[in-house]
């Protein structure tokens, strides 16, 4: 899906190309800020930046959700684990919480609450708050009492085992004692360094000519991740547990009954959590918490907020890496003046040629900012930026900053800035505008020449290979640009037969490489050649298909051969594969259309046969747990008494059924409440199990 830079132009004011453009943009640039933050531990931009892109893509989306990318920042956490460390596979994934930015977004937040529950107005919610630490995710197995495993949170689903270095730490029990333990317990929290402590280490660090960190969050995360847990344990680490995952027993029924036990078994916790019972409790607590923030002796950058009772958490369940019953609300962004020395074009994996602000340095809550996006020609004209302008910057979500406008006193020299008609690459290949649904011109300028002009396929092997997707490694960015250069790789398939071509290229003798790290990166080649049909679909690159619509036609098909089939008979105008991926859940006119024009392209269909030779493709995941719905169909229809419609589909997700949004022939069951319409009907014509909601609950075994 394309990721354009429009973070100028409000996400209301964004029509659909727009956005997708926008979408691919934020996806690209906080996947690559999450890279340095959580495998360098070496972010180039603050945390107020960052959020305020994850706002930007999270507003976006919830304007446009059938835009939601398969890469999207909401879909994903973390980054993929290091190689230096052994990989951890996660039992229950480690998630990441939906932010909230305003008092109006928090409230809203407990609307949903409701009306997912379908609470009335004067049922009161419990809510534990807390102090969202700035640290480093970790969460600790314990088996029968002991600790056996520590790991990073990774990329959500693989973390690094850094069990020795978390052994080291004091506030981390290397036992359990006392009655009633889990046999299987998973606590998590979160490594932290104090602010006295950060001083006194960055001293040290600077009078033996060691590394000096950027802050307490990289100081904690550089101690952890040692290969010498000596290191580790020569520096002052903290641990708040908040959390767990696998339990084999639930201890308590409420996040404060857990967080009561995690005191019990030994652990710390947050000292400052408090109960909330309504939204002025909550956001009165934030405030409380935010005029502490100085005092207190370590980072934190907002509040969180988690319903109280576990079954309402079990039934708000999740959406996509998220849940529903839990929320960080952050602290204000920072902002400052600079001048904008230039604007530069860059063209990314889909063409749109985005500007950037290159600007005078400037320190913006403890972060020196350099550039920031203009999204693209409307944005400059909007905001009336010139070259030479001083400008007004905010650092809002650790990521690139936005320009929010421009300092009425212009200086003598600034000039228009004329956005290009050619592609910056070496073809000067036409710009040409999107369009918008109604056929009028888009905001989107995108280089026409598609795989010929090199910036796109560069940017095409880069997504190919990123964390969400193929994950080499050793196969980073700089890697793929030499690779494009020489000539050695041109296209996703050149990758697996570039060990093989090799006494050729003679890659050991290039400068940075050796036989070590040749050896190494043609073992993480090798080590890809067996993928999910998820990553798969997702690695292709095809617009609008992101990281959710990739899991979701891979759902959907199962396997590869498949989904390659429906797509190309869609291709051919079949309109019965066309009908049976709409009636897939989150899968619309926008998709079905780009997979139609993608697999239209004989070059397309080429490439994707050349690199499916190379790899073995894995069939869709099953289910965590077998039940009698896992990989069946199921659509619901009509008014449920019993559940809202977003939980009951939350429920058969979990249960690993599919969801969809209309009635086919591959249709499985139709759960039907009262007015239930067409859909009936249709279900009735083709012979399909239609169930009420009693009856569905009886076949999962659920409670009605």
């Amino acid at each position: 899906m394309p990721s354009k830079d429009l973070s100028h132009i409000a996400p209301e004011a964004l029509d659909e190309r727009q956005a997708k453009a926008e979408l691919k943009r934020l996806a690209a640039e906080i996947a690559a800020h999450d890279k340095r933050y959580y495998q360098e531990d070496a972010p180039t931009i603050s945390d107020a930046e960052y959020d305020a892109l994850r706002q930007r893509n999270a507003a976006i989306e919830a304007r446009y959700p059938h835009l939601v990318r398969p890469d999207s920042p909401s879909r994903r956490v973390g980054a993929a684990p290091a190689a230096k460390f052994a990989k951890v596979h996660h039992a229950v994934p480690m998630l990441s919480l939906d932010n909230a930015f305003s008092d109006a977004d928090v409230r809203d937040f407990i609307g949903r609450i409701r009306r997912f529950l379908r609470l009335p107005e004067d049922e009161e919610i419990v809510f534990s708050a807390e102090p969202k630490i700035d640290g480093l995710s970790i969460s600790l197995r314990y088996e029968v009492g002991e600790l056996v495993t520590g790991a990073t949170r990774g990329d959500g689903s693989v973390g690094e085992d850094v069990t020795a270095n978390l052994k080291t730490l004091k506030d981390i029990p290397h036992r359990i004692a006392g009655k009633g333990v889990p046999e299987i317990c998973e606590v998590r929290g979160e490594v932290y360094m104090s602010k006295q402590a950060f001083l006194a280490l960055n001293k040290r660090q600077a009078e033996t000519g060691g590394q000096v960190f950027a802050n307490p969050r990289n100081s904690a995360a550089g101690s952890l991740r040692q290969k010498d847990p000596l290191i580790t344990a020569s520096r002052p680490l903290g641990f708040f547990a908040y959390a767990w995952g696998e339990m084999s027993r639930m201890p308590a029924d409420t996040q404060s009954g857990m967080a009561h036990w995690f005191r019990s078994s030994g652990f710390k916790t947050n000292p400052l959590t408090k109960m909330c019972r309504s939204v002025d409790e909550l956001l009165e607590f934030h405030r409380k918490i935010e005029a502490e923030r100085a005092t207190l002796d370590y980072d934190i950058d907002g509040v969180v907020y988690k319903v109280d009772r576990l079954d309402w958490q079990r039934r708000l369940g999740f959406v996509s890496r998220n849940p529903r019953w839990a929320i960080a609300h952050k602290f204000p962004a920072e902002k400052a003046m600079t001048i904008v020395k230039d604007i530069e074009i860059q063209v990314g994996r889909t063409g749109a040629l985005t500007p950037v602000a290159k600007l005078e340095p400037v320190t913006v809550g403890g972060v020196v900012v350099q550039n920031a996006t203009l999204h693209n020609a409307d944005e400059i004209a909007r905001l009336g930026v010139r070259i030479g302008d001083t400008v007004r910057i905010q650092r809002a979500g650790d990521v690139i900053p936005q320009v929010l406008g421009v300092v009425e006193e212009r200086p003598r020299g600034a000039h228009a800035y004329r956005f290009p008609t050619r592609c910056p690459c070496h073809l000067h290949t036409e710009v040409v505008r999107d369009k918008t649904a109604t056929g009028e011109e888009g905001a989107v300028a995108r280089c026409s020449g598609e795989f010929a002009c090199p910036f796109q396929a560069v940017e095409h092997l880069k997504h190919f290979v990123s964390r969400r997707a193929f994950d080499i490694d050793g196969l980073g960015e700089k890697q793929i640009e030499l690779f494009y250069q020489r000539g050695w790789v041109k296209e996703p398939a050149d990758i697996f037969t570039l060990e093989a071509r090799n006494k050729h290229i003679r890659l050991q003798e290039v400068e940075g490489f050796g036989e070590v790290s040749v050896r190494n990166l043609f073992a993480a080649i090798a080590a890809r050649r067996e993928i999910p049909l998820e990553r798969f679909i997702y690695a292709l690159g095809i617009r609008h298909v992101g990281e959710t619509t990739a899991t979701a036609l891979a759902r959907g098909y199962g396997a590869w051969a498949a989904f390659h089939e429906a797509c190309r008979k869609l291709a051919k105008g079949d309109e019965e594969a066309k009908e049976e991926m709409d009636a897939l859940d989150q899968i619309g006119d926008t998709v079905i259309e780009s997979l139609r024009d993608y697999f239209s392209e004989a070059h397309n269909v080429r490439r994707i046969e050349r690199l499916a030779a190379e790899v073995r493709i894995l069939d869709a995941e099953k289910p965590a747990r077998e039940s009698p719905v896992a990989g069946k169909t199921v659509v619901f229809t009509g008014a449920l008494e019993k559940m809202t419609r977003d939980e009951a589909k939350a429920m058969a997700e979990r249960l690993g059924a599919k969801v969809a949004g209309s009635v086919s022939r591959k249709t499985d069951y139709v759960v039907a409440g009262p007015g239930a319409g067409s859909k009936l009907d249709k279900a009735r014509e083709a012979g399909v199990n239609v169930l009420t909601e009693e009856e569905w609950f009886a076949l999962v075994g659920e409670r009605g």
